[in-house]
């Protein structure tokens, strides 16, 4: 009988849901790390601190057009962004506070579409530090659909250690290590920091994950030429890949807190994926998990 207390005990953390592991959503925006006081540090503006350091995640719907396969295919985006403090040396979400701890702006992506008979699920993950200037610390990626799956993952290091697991015989597992440079991926969380640190010109560049997969070319930073448009209402960054023939155009709000409200892709054939917003809504979904909280699934039009 003296078992139960601690049978019990392992049975209630083994129930732990997401709920508790984001219980420490807002993040102290003032930590830094040792490694840190070598980085440019950035000053957040109050705007910022009042937008995502209010204990809600921003999320945003958006109808998509994907090209694959030579055509254009119909689906669903959808962009979570939220605060969070991330440990620095597992590159994972803490769940307690620490002065270790290191605030990011984290951008979960998914997108959802069919092809033909069977259906495609997408997301990518990117954890990029707010309190200094460095590269994101962590970019993970999956794609699932019925031939397999495949999984990407980025840790900043002292180098960029990428991970690579897929089905296809000439992607197996790969383990490489890449110079640091600049990552497309990045870019969405920088727009939403401070588009005025957004590159420009001409530069190397880390296209995203998901387009390697698609592509099935090996992971490399590439020769791109980047610019930015401000407009009264709306800017738009735009990235060129010349020996790609690739280009990603994201529009966002000019103003705090630069909202994304769509982006085009056109791909080496000519088609582009677009993504249109649908509905945007801010609010603690890591703790709205029963079914009651379903109807927020209409608001955001993905039911």
């Amino acid at each position: 009988m003296k078992l139960l207390p601690i049978i019990l005990s392992f049975l209630l953390l083994s129930m732990a849901s997401c709920t508790n592991s984001e219980g420490s959503l807002i993040p102290n925006s003032d930590s830094t790390t040792k490694k840190d006081n070598t980085a440019k540090k950035r000053q957040l503006s109050e705007e910022f601190k009042d937008y995502w350091y209010n204990g809600t995640a921003e999320i945003t719907s958006y109808q998509l057009t994907q090209e694959r396969y030579g055509e254009l295919r119909q689906g669903t985006a959808v962009n979570i962004f939220v605060t969070e403090d991330f440990l620095p040396k597992t590159q994972v979400k803490a769940d307690s506070r620490s002065e270790e701890n290191i605030p990011v702006l984290k951008l979960n992506q998914t997108k959802k579409y069919v092809t033909g008979i069977y259906p495609y699920s997408v997301m990518t993950s990117i954890f990029t530090p707010t309190n200094n200037k460095k590269h994101a610390l962590k970019v993970s990626h999956s794609m699932q659909e019925w031939c397999g799956h495949v999984y990407v993952q980025l840790n900043n290091r002292n180098d960029f250690e990428i991970t690579q697991h897929s089905y296809f015989e000439g992607e197996a597992d790969a383990q490489l290590e890449l110079q640091k440079t600049w990552l497309e991926s990045d870019i969405w969380n920088l727009i939403r920091i401070d588009p005025q640190e957004l590159p420009t010109d001409d530069f190397k560049m880390v296209p995203s994950f998901e387009f390697f997969r698609m592509s099935h070319l090996p992971i490399a930073a590439q020769d791109v030429e980047a610019s930015i448009t401000v407009g009264d209402s709306i800017s738009r960054y735009e990235m060129s890949y010349p020996t790609l023939k690739r280009k990603l155009k994201i529009y966002f709000s000019s103003r705090s807190p630069y909202t994304i409200e769509r982006w085009e892709e056109t791909h080496p054939n000519g088609l582009v994926t677009s993504a249109e917003k649908l509905k945007r809504i801010k609010t603690a979904y890591w703790a709205q998990n029963n079914t009651t909280f379903e109807r927020l699934r209409d608001s955001l039009e993905l039911n």
